[in-house]
């Protein structure tokens, strides 16, 4: 069960480490089974602190979308930010905590992504619509890229690509802008595979401009009206959410190898949802887009394949 700011504040815990990063590897395997899977491909350090960062990012995203969001207030993001700056600290406030902070002690990881999922959330709270695609992509940012920081962090970079003569004297290379594109392709991916889900509770991330753009009202949207005018407007959000692929692709070669395998693979496998998307005529409302299991099984070689290439 989820240890949320909603429930009583535990700010002793006497869990060691190890068991700590166990709670989060079931935690990471129960809710991101793929995801999951790719981080036994990394080396135990690294995979124990991605689950670590994933059991955290869970725990505050279930404040707005899990089974007690509706008791989520601002002064609970407010709670919940106190506790992310003592974990900073060396203090944990509950089991789960404990993990992170060992993870803080290995690895040069930031604040600062932390919080601004955490603002993220707080957009959520008041919003239920996006103007722009401006609009959306900070908080696709927020909610999604700032993961990417984290993790970029975690997984490293490799240096033997920077061992030419005249790149002696040069820092190594950093992906960050594609670690954080990887994240707005993902959550962009979300976003088209749950319009309907989405709608049905009230929101609607489609931007209104794009909505204007293709003359598809939100009535249209929450009536699940399939026509030439969803079409297009789905294939404009499809191509734009390859770009960021795109984008992301770039970076990966750039990553320490035992991580650029796990990456990959986590990357065609959520890219083909755009696919089943399209293959099921862009119904988003009546069939859920996605990859059945032996086709990510099947994808691992090409993966491989591509981690190779440098």
């Amino acid at each position: 069960m989820l240890q949320l700011p909603n429930s009583p504040p535990r700010m002793k815990t006497s869990v060691s480490a190890e068991e700590s990063y166990n709670l989060c590897r079931h935690l990471t395997a129960k809710y991101a089974k793929t995801f999951y899977l790719g981080t036994l491909l990394m080396s135990p350090p690294k995979r124990r602190a991605i689950w670590a960062i994933y059991a955290w990012c869970r725990r505050t995203d279930e404040l707005v979308d899990g089974p007690a969001a509706a008791m989520t207030t601002p002064e609970t993001l407010d709670r919940w930010e106190k506790q992310l700056e003592s974990i900073f600290a060396g203090h944990p406030g509950d089991d789960l905590d404990v993990a992170l902070v060992d993870t803080l002690e290995s690895f040069p990881i930031d604040i600062e992504p932390f919080r601004d999922m955490i603002a993220g959330q707080r957009m959520d709270l008041f919003r239920s619509r996006y103007d722009t695609f401006d609009q959306l992509y900070l908080y696709c940012y927020r909610v999604a890229g700032t993961v990417g920081l984290m993790s970029t962090a975690v997984m490293g970079v490799d240096n033997k690509q920077n061992t030419a003569p005249w790149n002696i004297n040069r820092q190594p290379y950093i992906p960050i802008q594609e670690a954080v594109a990887l994240g707005i392709a993902n959550q962009l991916t979300n976003i088209l595979r749950d319009v309907g889900e989405d709608a049905q509770r009230g929101r609607i991330y489609l931007p209104q401009e794009d909505l204007a753009r293709f003359d598809y009202s939100e009535d249209d949207l929450h009536r699940g009206v399939i026509d030439d005018r969803w079409r297009a407007l789905m294939r404009f959000q499809i191509e734009r959410a390859r770009e960021f692929y795109a984008q992301a692709e770039q970076g990966i070669t750039y990553l320490s190898s035992d991580a650029r395998l796990p990456v990959w693979a986590a990357t065609i496998h959520y890219s083909r949802i755009l696919g089943k998307i399209e293959r099921n005529d862009y119904d988003v409302f009546s069939k859920r887009a996605y990859v059945p299991q032996w086709q990510k099984l099947r994808s691992l070689p090409v993966a491989w394949m591509r981690s190779q290439v440098l």
